[in-house]
């Protein structure tokens, strides 16, 4: 059932062109982005379904076009759609960050790096390197697979650092199991490269770890 089949006071773009995208409920402004059903499963159900599937916009938004492709029915033509509004998304966080310090926006680099770890099926650590004055030079992946304080090389940071011309990071790394608390071995691994960039006068400012739609904070929890 496509959305103009569907009352006029009902249908989504009628009401955000009336009363505002605030009005919308999550499963309304979904229904925009696919415009049309699959069978047996009207265009609300459908997006309403994907957003349950997925753990609603956070989880959405952190999943790539492969997990995307294993939903039935959902096509190429909308799978590109939902990927293009989550690369807008990342590309808007990003610009934000490079625009002014990050410590003044810890809401935002939490968003930015679980849209960019959210939703990965395999462990990853990255960091996002920082200028003198906190703003984001680049965020980049730096180790993939199960994830240790072995296997994560601090001298290969440290590199990264010096070729960027960064003054501090923010380590982030994802759980795929989808608990944010960090173990003992994110701890020590965090006390290994904080010491690392040290002898090169590169600060460690955060390390956060993503877990599904949560994101914990080494130094909100005062571990760092």
């Amino acid at each position: 059932m496509p959305l103009t089949h569907l009352p006029p006071d009902a249908r989504p773009r009628e009401k955000l062109l009336a009363r505002g995208p605030q009005a919308l409920a999550d499963a309304e402004l979904l229904a925009l982005l696919l415009r049309t059903g699959v069978q047996g499963m009207p265009v609300l159900q459908l997006a309403q379904s994907l957003l349950d599937r997925f753990g609603g916009w956070a989880g959405l938004l952190a999943t790539d076009t492969q997990q995307l492709g294993q939903v039935k029915g959902l096509g190429p033509a909308k799978r590109a759609e939902i990927a293009a509004v989550l690369e807008i998304t990342r590309r808007s966080l990003g610009q934000r960050l490079a625009e002014k310090a990050t410590l003044t926006d810890v809401g935002t680099v939490k968003a930015y790096v679980r849209l960019h770890l959210g939703g990965l099926g395999h462990e990853v650590f990255a960091a996002l390197f920082l200028d003198a004055q906190l703003r984001l030079i680049a965020l980049e992946t730096l180790f993939q697979g199960s994830l240790t304080s072995t296997t994560v090389h601090p001298r290969e940071v440290v590199k990264r650092a010096l070729a960027l011309g960064a003054g501090a990071v923010i380590l982030a790394h994802n759980h795929p199991s989808g608990h944010a608390e960090p173990s003992q071995a994110d701890e020590l691994l965090t006390r290994r490269l904080t010491d690392a960039l040290a002898l090169v006068d590169v600060r460690v400012v955060d390390h956060l770890v993503v877990g599904g739609n949560e994101v914990v904070s080494f130094a909100e929890r005062g571990l760092l």
